[in-house]
């Protein structure tokens, strides 16, 4: 790496203008409109036999519960589908060949607000679980198949979908060329603020956005500590709600709970910077839990620590998520890491651009996992069709594929990118053709899970959260 590092310093960079013709160039290999195909292969494997697949290495009974959540709108079997659509996207042929560091599982609900070190608000992508380099066409055409499968979700038209595509495609391009331009330090220290969101959004969009920010002020580890413990024997303990929230006196390798957490936190502690560890030392572990979470997720070990620092209202929430091979290895070569949720935690801190304080990883019994704080200050849109104002959509949309942008603009060569994606709509348009052939896809992909759990070929939680 160093070798590689110090050839790089001494090759002359070429100029933005010269890295724009090269991406301009690469649409004669691959034309912009050719990104809107999108035909099933004949050798497509059976999406229910990848899930089926995927379930082999999660807790047997959490799998039921993802079938269940997976089953409540087409929307939620693509959130939940990611090895699906990857193995699709793997099988469509050529991309630009213009790598950034992927988000694996980019969609529409994986945005949302949260601190930074310095306590302000940052919007973002949120979830890093399939994080790997790879094709910076396959995140933005997971984001606008999305759209549209959220879209039908919320109740939007075709014209809506239509026009909330062209939206973040075109929000897309237009921030990547400003990212070209930027110095790399400038675009380093970039992030989408609050400042810049209520520049960019209008009437009941901005509204909305402001109640979010204050909602997610709200959400302190005070608040987490009100709404998920009991006080048992005097004392702050985590409330159990079955099956998504339990107590385990032991782990899967046998040992006690005390036992797997403190050499857990041993191996955790590693990946911190000293002045974290020292923080973290200042706190004292009351209780563990284990917590479903997510859509796709379900079924992946997750547990929840609670501390206390000087007192009980110094409380501290740390998840741990477990990081398995991400959905983008069997087409994209597997990571250089060794353990997953080091994957996970290189990739946020490479395109988050203000990763949590206490974001880490760590093993124990084989098990890889990555650490952060639990809800400090993150705040995500609900997809509720009760809640949602259906016509923010394409506002919305556009804030999604600018975070998007700055991601791949920090992790890849923007000027490339912004070149082969050009000024006009041509890319726009294509995205459209690709967005609601995908969706529809989605859509029969849903229906053989509904058959499925008819048929009994699956098994699905009567009632899930």
């Amino acid at each position: 790496m160093a070798r590689e590092l110090l050839k790089h310093f001494q090759t002359k960079q070429k100029s933005v203008e010269e890295r724009m013709d090269a991406g301009k160039a690469l649409r004669q290999k691959f034309p912009r409109s050719k990104q809107g195909d999108y035909t099933p292969s004949n050798k497509r494997s059976d999406p229910i036999a990848i899930l089926e697949e995927q379930a082999k290495t999660r807790v047997p009974e959490l799998v039921p519960i993802r079938y269940a959540r997976m089953l409540t709108s087409p929307f939620a079997f693509l959130r939940g589908g990611a090895a699906i659509m990857s193995a699709d996207l793997a099988t469509q042929g050529n991309t630009t060949g213009l790598q950034v560091q992927a988000c694996g599982d980019m969609h529409i609900a994986n945005f949302g607000l949260f601190a930074s070190a310095e306590r302000n608000l940052i919007f973002g992508i949120n979830d890093f679980d399939e994080t790997l380099p790879g094709p910076w066409e396959w995140d933005l055409k997971r984001l606008v198949a999305s759209i549209v499968a959220g879209g039908r979700f919320l109740g939007a038209g075709k014209g809506l979908c239509k026009d909330s595509v062209r939206a973040a495609v075109s929000s897309y391009r237009k921030r990547m060329k400003q990212y070209a331009f930027m110095g790399n330090m400038e675009l380093w220290y970039t992030t989408i603020d609050e400042h810049d969101v209520w520049l960019n959004l209008k009437g009941t969009a901005l509204t909305g956005l402001r109640k979010l920010a204050g909602k997610a002020r709200e959400r302190t580890h005070l608040q987490v500590l009100d709404k998920l413990t009991d006080i048992v024997d005097d004392k702050f303990r985590l409330r159990d709600d079955a099956p998504f929230i339990v107590h385990v006196e032991r782990t899967e390798t046998g040992r006690t709970m005390n036992e797997a957490l403190e050499l857990f936190l041993q191996s955790y502690t590693s990946s911190l910077a000293d002045d974290r560890t020292y923080l973290l030392s200042q706190y004292r572990i009351v209780d563990v839990v284990q917590k479903v979470v997510g859509v796709g997720s379900v079924g992946t070990r997750c547990w929840v620590i609670f501390m206390v620092g000087n007192h009980d209202e110094d409380p501290l929430f740390l998840q741990l998520k477990e990081a398995q091979p991400s959905v983008l290895e069997p087409y994209l070569g597997a990571s250089r890491y060794g353990n997953h949720g080091h994957r996970v935690v290189a990739g946020q801190r490479l395109i988050q651009g203000a990763p949590d304080i206490f974001l880490g990883w760590g093993e124990q019994g084989g098990i890889h996992y990555y650490v952060r704080q639990m809800r400090d200050m993150k705040g995500g849109i609900e997809f509720d069709p009760d809640k949602v104002k259906i016509e923010n959509m394409p506002q919305y949309a556009a804030l999604c594929a600018w975070a998007l942008a700055l991601a791949h603009a920090k992790s890849g060569d923007p000027a490339m990118i912004a070149g082969y994606v050009g000024k006009n709509d041509d890319l726009d348009e294509a995205m459209v053709n690709f967005a609601f052939a995908y969706a529809d896809q989605t859509e029969r992909d849903f229906k053989a899970l509904t058959d499925a759990a008819k048929r009994g070929r699956i098994k699905v939680a009567s009632e899930s959260k």
